[in-house]
């Protein structure tokens, strides 16, 4: 994808270099550093994320500033092909909508640009506000994995596998 997505409030174009300072320090805050993690050099981190050949990396732009990374990936497989999404954005715009509207759009092109029919997301199952904003943008629980993904305190923790249907995307 080379072009601009629009929704309501936000812009999703793909990441340039230059994009790279603004996602590392967003990446520092601790909110997200605590699910986005990627060592001491976030540059680096954010760097290798962008370099990533079967992720398409995109910068959520709100008001003209870089506020966050929104990426998906596709399992190819026919017999289970679907996309995946994933996303950060600066705790600074939390609580605006900005987050459903940026997985709304991306959803809604995964659906008619790509022909996905079903498309996953994967919060951890404590991040409350995550899974509401899903939940705006059409996402349902579809359950519980336990001790999927280590906190940066090196202990387990669960995640939440929610899905979204074609049929089931709302605009």
């Amino acid at each position: 994808m080379r072009t601009t997505l629009h929704g309501a409030r936000v812009g999703l174009r793909p990441t340039v270099p230059a994009d790279i300072p603004a996602l590392a320090a967003i990446r520092a805050k601790p909110e997200v550093y605590a699910r986005w993690r990627g060592g001491e050099d976030l540059v680096a981190a954010v760097t290798e994320d962008l370099a990533e050949p079967d992720t398409e990396t995109l910068a959520v732009v709100h008001e003209g500033a870089v506020v966050g990374m929104i990426q998906w990936s596709a399992e190819t497989d026919p017999d289970y092909r679907h996309a995946s999404i994933d996303i950060y954005l600066d705790p600074a715009v939390h609580g605006r909508g900005l987050g459903t509207d940026a997985v709304r759009t991306l959803a809604r092109h995964l659906v008619r640009d790509h022909g996905h029919h079903r498309i996953v997301i994967d919060p951890a199952a404590d991040n409350a506000a995550a899974i509401r904003a899903y939940g705006k943008a059409g996402f349902r629980p579809v359950g519980v994995m336990r001790r999927y993904e280590r906190g940066p305190d090196g202990t387990w923790h669960d995640g939440l596998l929610m899905d979204l249907l074609a049929e089931e995307l709302t605009d």
